[in-house]
């Protein structure tokens, strides 16, 4: 979020794991996300906006991927494996080494002391448990298609 507030433009994989996490994780209404971002991306195109959010939500005519949760800790793992992109725009990460710097609750309490990271201090706790809050997601969408 970052990225997107401080230069008006994100990768649509930052783009598709922050709107899944909004939408799935958080179940806030897509809308929302699609104003924020429409409001702060400078190459918004409100159809496509529209539109890319409504397939994350799994809302749109093509509704097929509600059952897509993205993992954000698996989607950093796979795609930023060096921790690159999270040392960049989160610069109270960027001493964690790479194998944890995706999911810094799950560090060693020593691994942080030595990288300087206090949860709940410099660096929040995690607000959701991502595999509560898949099944919760989905099983929304199941009563919803009811």
């Amino acid at each position: 979020m970052r990225q997107l507030t401080q230069t008006g433009w994100m990768h649509n994989r930052v783009r598709m794991i922050c709107a899944s996490f909004l939408v799935k994780d958080l179940l806030i209404d897509w809308r929302r996300g699609e104003r924020f971002f429409r409001h702060h991306l400078v190459d918004a195109d409100i159809a496509q906006n529209a539109g890319n959010w409504q397939w994350i939500a799994g809302t749109g005519p093509d509704a097929a991927p509600y059952f897509r949760v993205f993992n954000p800790t698996g989607q950093g793992q796979k795609f930023d494996p060096d921790g690159d992109y999270v040392r960049r725009w989160v610069p109270e990460l960027a001493s964690l080494p790479a194998t944890i710097i995706h999911q810094p609750s799950a560090a060693d309490p020593g691994q942080l002391v030595a990288s300087g990271v206090i949860l709940g201090e410099t660096y929040p706790t995690p607000i959701v448990d991502h595999t509560r809050a898949r099944e919760r997601a989905l099983e929304s969408y199941k009563h919803a298609l009811a």
